[in-house]
């Protein structure tokens, strides 16, 4: 421990959240940035985000405008019959999420949530899949669902009117479903075809990042295409409505193309990032990364404390009771807000935080379980237990972070 070191807490590090992509156990807490928590279905909680609703209002306003032109005498109850269509379809996007959830939890891979957003939906799903052909299934499961879905309404047209309310309602929810499996289908991340396809190329290289760096490549080759193709395809009449639409309608193409191709590009680099990290994380290491600590009664001085630390070249203070059981860690930033003239004075039990059983990480755990761990827990210190459980040192989380960032920072293979 240096003992004139002002270390802040800094942000723990953790392997950030992508379209189904790892992160935490059953205890799940409302998190930052995920918006409107609706509930929790299988234990997995749902949110809407704020971006949602600026979409349900779009889907409401232009899905009012159709009706208008299909079911004039509606009047202004056209618009909510266009918000009961936004709320169904998006109802749909969940049934697709779900689908990624149910199979994840099938095999074991913690959800930490479920979130309706601007475009679509995302399942946050903690951790890799073990085999390719489990993640070929996790990532198909969805579109198929879409598809089930798009069959089902289409079926119920057959029992309803044509050029009725719900005979339009039926229509649009078997349109917009299938436009979302073909959408999800296309090959390349962070769609689901992009998963299917890192699944594939995994399976025929036998090893995850090549896959991960082939989908995450065609992506972005899909951002471009969309893009690119998108408003021409729109022009020139080949999606449905007029060609050569007015300049309006060029202006919306364009700005559609641009948003849905920049969340393309996006997030195959983000599933790049993810890759690299899950590849690098085992140099992360709770022995290698661990402080010498010596032990201490509650009620010696600091300053003696960090005398005998500095002899036996400790870095790190436990706090141990009677018998020599270690009860709390000291903090090294509550060590450093002492001045030096008052720690002859000051006791180490009035700098040391209480240990509780998260805070005791076995010596060898390593990678991503690490970082698990110590988000389960959120603590500066840790102590650091042999099977046998004698005590190997002090892990700090500053000194995990540091790490961290060098692991991150070291030029990779000239394919990622």
């Amino acid at each position: 421990m240096n003992q004139d070191d002002e270390n802040g807490e800094g942000t723990r590090p953790r392997s950030a959240p992508t379209r189904d992509t790892p992160g935490s156990d059953g205890r799940r807490r409302a998190e930052p940035g995920g918006g409107l928590l609706m509930g929790r279905i299988l234990g997995v909680p749902v949110y809407v985000a704020p971006s949602w609703f600026l979409v349900a209002a779009l889907i409401t306003w232009v899905f009012g405008g159709q009706l208008d032109r299909v079911l004039p005498e509606l009047g202004g109850a056209r618009y909510l019959v266009s918000l009961f269509f936004a709320v169904a379809f998006y109802a749909s996007v969940l049934v697709h999420e779900l689908a990624h959830t149910v199979a994840a939890l099938r095999y074991g891979l913690p959800v930490r949530r479920i979130q309706l957003q601007f475009f679509g939906g995302v399942s946050e799903i903690e951790k890799e899949s073990e085999t390719p052909g489990r993640e070929f299934v996790l990532a198909f499961v969805g579109p198929l669902l879409s598809l089930v879905l798009s069959g089902a309404f289409y079926a119920g047209l057959h029992a309803v009117e044509p050029g009725t309310v719900p005979g339009v309602l039926l229509a649009g929810l078997t349109i917009s479903n299938l436009l979302v499996a073909a959408f999800n289908l296309l090959p390349g991340l962070p769609l689901d075809g992009g998963r299917m396809l890192r699944a594939v190329v995994w399976k025929a290289t036998g090893d995850p990042m090549s896959g991960t760096v082939a989908a995450a490549w065609a992506g972005r080759a899909l951002a471009v295409a969309v893009l690119l193709g998108l408003p021409l395809l729109t022009r020139t009449g080949v999606l449905g409505g007029a060609a050569d639409p007015s300049g309006m309608d060029t202006v919306m193409d364009a700005l559609l193309a641009a948003i849905l191709a920049a969340i393309i590009w996006t997030g195959a680099g983000n599933s790049l990032r993810m890759a690299r990290l899950r590849e690098r994380l085992p140099a992360l290491q709770a022995r290698t990364l661990t402080r010498r600590a010596v032990p201490v009664p509650p009620e010696t001085p600091l300053s003696e404390a960090l005398r005998r630390a500095n002899e036996a070249g400790a870095r790190a203070l436990v706090v141990v009771d009677g018998r020599g059981e270690p009860t709390a860690l000291v903090r090294e930033t509550a060590v450093a807000g002492v001045p030096r003239h008052r720690r002859p004075w000051v006791a180490v039990s009035g700098l040391a935080q209480d240990l509780t059983d998260g805070m005791r990480i076995p010596a060898d755990l390593a990678g991503e379980a690490l970082l698990e761990r110590l988000r389960e827990t959120p603590a500066t210190e840790y102590l650091v237990v042999e099977e046998t459980g004698e005590v190997y040192g002090v892990l700090s989380t500053a000194d995990v972070e540091r790490a961290f960032v060098r692991a991150m920072a070291r030029p990779g293979p000239a394919r990622r």
